[in-house]
């Protein structure tokens, strides 16, 4: 889904929460013990040094920080995301991270989505021991948050080589999901119960395409990997349900179901539209 966020009303955001795994971290891990971590090149090279981000430059959610004139987010361990900073808001994603809390094990530390939501409480308070109660809240209905998270916890955790033959013996796709998505209400709510009210919740996209997918199942060719892709879409189409429910049923929400997915294959399909010459075209499904 494409949204325009105003900067000119009396209502727009003032502060931008960040929720998520490696696609929006911006460099909690640089402070917890993992292998999964960015802070060395050739990470970083856009901004002339690795920052934990995944990435060489900047995180979609730095661009929409830009675009909101909030500047970037900070990262909720660094020893600077203190004082007055935490009211512009605050970055708590995690690579390696997912909804489930066994997801990215394999990699040792990582902040899954319930620890995120914990530090967020911690941040909640802080900001009304800074600035009060009605003033917190207000700040807080007004904030902008996003959770993008879901991948790992099939690429780390249902399609971990080694585990995928046992975990898909005793879970169908269909159970797996269903655990998603009940674990993922529940924190949808809880971060609403927090206070939030304008939330982006992002969908996994064609988890299939990544090299991670592709390199472990050479049989797929040049081609995306079918079944991620299906585990995906079989996810996204419970999380537009999940989005829309929530909506729904919880009075004064704005819910906002981004769809990534897509906008993926769009790109994968028509790569010379976007100036991707080199690309070679692939098939998704």
């Amino acid at each position: 889904m494409l949204f325009k966020v105003s900067t000119t009303s009396q209502d727009s955001s003032t502060a931008n929460f960040v929720f998520g795994d490696s696609l929006v971290d911006v460099g909690n891990n640089n402070y917890i013990p993992t292998l999964t971590r960015a802070n060395y090149a050739p990470f970083g090279i856009d901004f002339g040094k690795p920052t934990g981000r995944f990435t060489n430059g900047r995180t979609i959610v730095d661009i929409i920080g830009e675009e909101l004139a909030m500047g970037y987010t900070p990262p909720y361990l660094a020893p600077t995301t203190v004082g007055p900073v935490i009211l512009k808001g605050v970055n708590y994603a995690s690579g390696g991270s997912g909804i489930l809390n066994l997801t990215g094990k394999i990699f040792g530390g990582r902040i899954n989505l319930d620890a995120q939501l914990d530090n967020f409480e911690n941040t909640r308070q802080d900001i009304i021991s800074s600035i009060g109660v009605t003033a917190a809240v207000d700040l807080l209905r007004r904030g902008l948050f996003s959770v993008t998270i879901g991948s790992n916890d099939f690429i780390n955790n249902y399609l971990t080589p080694g585990v995928t033959i046992a975990e898909q013996k005793l879970t169908t796709p269909q159970v797996f999901v269903n655990t998603m998505i009940s674990r993922f209400r529940m924190q949808l709510t809880r971060l609403f119960n927090l206070g939030a009210r304008k939330i982006i919740v992002v969908n996994v996209g064609p988890i299939g395409c990544i090299p991670n997918q592709r390199d472990t199942n050479i049989d797929a060719g040049d081609n995306c990997v079918t079944f991620p892709n299906q585990l995906a879409q079989l996810f996204n189409t419970q999380l537009k349900g999940l989005v829309a429910e929530l909506s729904a049923n919880l009075k004064g929400s704005m819910f906002v179901y981004a769809d990534v997915y897509t906008i993926l294959e769009d790109i994968f399909s028509n790569y010379m539209e976007y100036g991707m010459y080199i690309c070679m075209p692939i098939n998704l499904h």
